[in-house]
């Protein structure tokens, strides 16, 4: 089948399951042909999986200090070039286009009637699971952002709904026995300053935390250690670590609870999909979540236990299977079979 797949690179969490589908799609035969937008070219890693794609500016989400910039982001917005290259693009011979979050690829489709299947986190939001009330104008984006005909929703928990579990990086069920260090602890905020990520994480100096986000190269501050880009780093640490400390995303949070990894949340403000995620994890008792880089709510959370570990399918096999058989109306069927596993 020929497949024109779009991946939204804002964040790393769409490229990350995103590479997971689409290496299964081609192991499986078929001709994928992917676009990634909403990122620069020079700030893509890893995405050799991906060749030969084509990179488009997209639409990308601004924010500053934790908290989402909607002014910023409109500012940014050249609905011009986002419409012509929409318009533009080349999907001659395309029987199926997959959008991860991508707003080309989704109009594409609509435009030209080509089936779309969605793919990722923000499509489960399509189906009965926890929400926060939000505004309208919040809600509204979250499900209209890039629309598909078909979704392929993914969450920690199914809530009685057709929803996949997450993808989870096949590094992580090949090297799932490595040795736990108690005292050690992941700490991924890309939207927080390095600088007040320090200071929330100074008075805990019996932890020693491995800090991931806006760190441009490796460095150590006594217990500290800020760590640059490195998914080979980052997969190490996470599979080492007792606990994580992150952004209320989806793909992170999964893979902590795949390994059983006690979690913390801290949503991004004014970002509903982050919202819904805490209050989900919440409500399934799965970890604890904070407004604020509150060091009480920390010194609490550090004391707690681990959680055993979710072991969750090989999710891309299951979808990858519902994608070929072309019956896209029978998604429960799949989805049935990921949890059972």
């Amino acid at each position: 089948m020929k497949i024109l797949f779009g991946v939204q690179g804002t964040g790393n969490g769409h490229i990350s399951r995103s590479r997971e589908l689409v290496r299964k799609l081609k192991e499986d035969g078929h001709d994928v042909d992917v676009i990634i937008s909403g990122r620069k070219e020079d700030e893509l890693k890893e995405v050799e999986i991906f060749e030969p794609y084509r990179v488009m500016k997209g639409m990308t989400l601004v924010t500053y200090k934790g908290r989402m910039n909607y002014v910023e982001t409109m500012l940014q917005l050249d609905l011009v070039r986002l419409m012509s290259d929409i318009v533009m693009l080349d999907t001659r011979g395309t029987e199926l286009i997959i959008t991860d979050f991508d707003p080309i690829t989704s109009m594409a489709a609509r435009l030209r009637n080509i089936p779309s299947i969605g793919f990722g986190h923000q499509y489960a939001f399509k189906f009965d699971i926890p929400m926060t009330k939000g505004t309208f104008i919040e809600k509204f984006t979250l499900l209209n952002f890039a629309p598909a005909r078909y979704n392929a929703g993914l969450h920690w928990s199914h809530f009685n709904q057709p929803i996949f579990p997450p993808v989870i990086p096949a590094t992580l069920y090949e090297r799932s026995t490595v040795t736990v260090i108690k005292n050690k602890i992941l700490v991924y905020l890309p939207f927080e300053e390095v600088e007040d990520i320090a200071l929330f994480l100074a008075p805990f100096s019996t932890y020693e935390f491995y800090v991931y986000g806006k760190v441009h190269e490796d460095s150590d501050d006594g217990h500290l250690h800020f760590r640059g880009y490195s998914r080979e780093g980052f997969l190490e640490d996470l599979m080492e670590c007792n606990g994580v400390v992150c952004n209320a995303g989806f793909e992170l949070p999964g893979e902590a609870l795949h390994l059983g990894k006690k979690l913390l949340l801290r949503p991004l403000d004014g970002q509903i999909e982050q919202q819904c995620n805490a209050l989900g994890l919440v409500e399934l008792r799965y970890g604890m979540a904070m407004e604020t880089l509150d060091g009480s709510v920390l010194a609490d959370w550090l004391q707690k236990p681990c959680r055993e570990p979710l072991h969750y399918a090989r999710t891309v096999d299951y979808i990858a299977e519902w994608i070929s058989s072309g019956q896209w109306n029978e998604l429960s069927k799949y989805t049935d079979a990921a949890w059972a596993k």
